[in-house]
């Protein structure tokens, strides 16, 4: 796989009343394509940070960030982003919500018919056809954030980025959530990259799970790579060995290394 995200000595400060605070600093990270990267760590280590700046929605105070070898210089559609807040617009269905997207970045160039075919079959992807046609109140949390993931995969993105995507949600519906997303991630060979607090998450989604310092000044600490074969199963890696195995290395660097760190 080619490199297709690089962070090159990427550092992130902010000016407030209490003068400069220092929020990521020497940042150097390569995401290969069709990979799926997680960020871990502890809160305000960094990891939206990361995020929006490959996002575009945030500029480097130093360094560079590069996306297909071109620079980042803003938000744009071969970017899609899904945050913890589904964000759905109350008074579309989720076929317009979805549409909308599809209509943005396709409009200029394809047909009702095509843009009509491009959202069903994100509806597809997501299990959702049956929903078409409901508003987000009348629809569940897990569903909803469902449809944010189809609205993001229906722009055809290079690179699905999300910040905590199944963080609000009760424990059974999340546990659901991700194992679709390793079915869509197997189905789609998406470029994915992950903010996340949850170590099981990391594991079971990733190939790779960067771990970022505490801040200030955070940066990459360390960088697992998660070897278990595709497609992943929950039940199956219950009483696998190496998946253990990589979840204690996760924990031992949050908790452990910390704390020695800190003594």
């Amino acid at each position: 796989m080619e490199r297709f995200v690089e962070l090159e000595n990427v550092q992130k400060h902010f000016d407030t009343k209490k003068g400069r605070f220092v929020a990521l600093q020497d940042i150097n990270l390569t995401i290969r394509q069709g990979e799926v990267v997680s960020l871990i760590g502890h809160s305000g280590c960094g990891k939206s940070t990361v995020l929006n700046i490959i996002a575009g929605l945030l500029e480097p105070s130093d360094g560079i960030a590069l996306c297909n070898g071109r620079e980042i210089d803003g938000p744009g559609p071969e970017r899609a982003v899904v945050f913890q807040n589904h964000s759905l617009l109350p008074w579309l269905s989720c076929y317009g919500n979805i549409l909308l997207a599809v209509e943005r970045v396709f409009g200029a160039k394809e047909g009702k018919a095509q843009l009509a075919a491009r959202t069903d079959a994100a509806l597809v992807l997501v299990g959702l056809s049956h929903a078409r046609d409901k508003h987000p109140h009348e629809i569940s949390g897990g569903m909803k954030q469902r449809v944010g993931i189809a609205r993001a995969l229906a722009m055809e993105p290079k690179v699905l980025l999300m910040d905590e995507p199944f963080g609000a949600l009760d424990a059974l519906t999340r546990a659901n959530l991700q194992d679709e997303m390793v079915k869509i991630v197997d189905a789609t060979g998406s470029t994915v990259v992950m903010v996340t607090h949850d170590v099981d998450e990391a594991v079971l989604l990733s190939d790779r799970i960067v771990m970022m310092t505490n801040g200030p000044a955070a940066t990459v600490g360390e960088i697992l790579d998660v070897q278990l074969p595709r497609p992943r199963n929950r039940l199956a890696l219950a009483n696998d060995a190496d998946y253990h195995r990589y979840r204690s290395a996760v924990l031992d660097f949050l908790y452990q290394k910390h704390r020695r760190d800190a003594a």
